[in-house]
């Protein structure tokens, strides 16, 4: 079965947008946009196949800059959206027919802290039903009121807050929204009213209260406080080896450093980005260098191991974190490390997005004991501190 996500992202989002500051979806809370928070919650999760986002047709560069965030293949071209919420959701049905999907689920780029509890029970609840959506049931009391004058108490038995995402099978769907298209019925708030318009039975899933929807400014803004006060510190550590051999020259910190050898390895065997590449993979539990890029790929015979860094301060990233500081240790008889620090500081603290000061690199002897006494290799210790929203944590 094949499951796909279609993210709603071409509003203008006016009640929210501080002045000048542009669509709420591409604002920033907890040091990630909106709209990142959300693509990355269907990206992440094992049932989904496909993303993709519905965008307004002057967000293509804003949109290219979140895209970015994610190396998935999950996540396919944006589409282009319409004049109103439900004109957006047809064209990004239309654009994902395609690829065929059974199963798709309409989820709003305001929604940015769904859970993947929540994508999984609306998922498990269309093994029964063509359509479900997650909601919340209404707690508080309820009063129609006219002119200012309550005129009437409504019974809150059996009513609910529809949220999204909200999953159908695609065929109906997509069969629905184009019926109310061509009988010109353009009224419809959620795509669940077209399904029940269309005669399909929706089914309703418990959703949390944590699935909060950023509407106005405060919305941003006690979400982006909230986030602050759930950061999570983590530190991994790691450590690398590699063996002298012919050669007339060492990387050591992105760094070429002239020597009597060079070190031996499936890619440039630079022990300070590899130690470091571990370091930052370990502060997130998402296993080390050798899993991520294994000596037997031919891909990556002499790479820059710059890459490997990269991509390790992408997997951080994709997560919500950032990278505080590092700490790194060289442990070598030579060359020395002290007059290349500063080039290895400014090229480390770009990649991680960081300043020089918060880049340790140390060095030291050992005294001409074990194999680095000996001028056999070279190894290099890290310590990466790295914070990350705890809410990332707990799913």
């Amino acid at each position: 079965m094949r499951i796909a996500a279609l993210i709603v992202a071409a509003g203008r989002g006016t009640r929210a947008a501080a002045q000048g500051s542009g669509p709420k979806q591409y604002a920033v809370i907890g040091g990630k946009t909106v709209l990142g928070r959300a693509i990355g919650a269907f990206v992440g999760h094992s049932k989904i196949d496909e993303v993709k986002v519905v965008i307004h047709a002057d967000d293509a560069q804003l949109y290219s800059g979140v895209a970015t965030e994610f190396e998935s293949e999950k996540l396919s071209a944006p589409a282009i959206g319409g004049a109103t919420r439900q004109a957006s959701v047809l064209r990004g049905l239309e654009a994902l027919a395609s690829s065929a999907p059974d199963i798709v689920l309409i989820h709003d780029a305001a929604r940015p802290f769904v859970s993947d509890k929540t994508i999984a029970s609306v998922i498990a609840a269309l093994g029964e039903r063509p359509g479900a959506l997650a909601a919340l049931a209404v707690t508080d009391t309820l009063k129609r009121a006219s002119d200012g004058i309550i005129t009437e108490t409504i019974a809150r038995v059996g009513l609910w807050r529809a949220q999204t995402p909200q999953g159908f099978h695609f065929g109906p769907i997509l069969a629905a929204h184009r019926k109310a298209a061509d009988a010109g019925n353009d009224t419809f708030t959620d795509d669940a009213a077209i399904a029940e318009w269309a005669g399909l039975d929706v089914a309703i899933v418990e959703d949390s209260s944590g699935n909060v929807k950023i509407t106005t400014a405060e919305d941003l803004e006690v979400a982006d406080q909230q986030l602050a006060r759930a950061i999570e510190p983590r530190v991994g550590t790691g450590f690398d080896v590699h063996r002298f051999c012919e050669g007339d020259h060492v990387w050591l910190g992105g760094i070429k450093i002239p020597h009597t050898h060079k070190l031996e390895g499936h890619s440039d065997a630079d022990v300070v980005l590899h130690a470091l590449t571990d370091a930052l993979l370990g502060a997130i539990g998402d296993g080390d260098i050798g899993q991520h890029f294994p000596p037997s790929d031919q891909k990556w015979k002499g790479a820059a191991s710059k890459l490997f860094l990269e991509d390790a301060v992408r997997r951080v990233r994709e997560r919500g974190g950032r990278v505080g500081n590092v700490d790194i240790t060289v442990l070598a008889e030579a060359p020395r490390v002290g007059p290349h620090r500063p080039a290895m500081q400014d090229l480390i603290g770009g990649v991680l997005g960081i300043s020089a000061d918060r880049v340790g690199i140390k060095a030291t002897t050992t005294e001409q004991m074990g194999f680095t006494g000996r001028r056999e290799g070279i190894a290099a210790m890290a310590t990466a501190m790295v914070f990350i929203p705890s809410e990332q944590t707990s799913a």
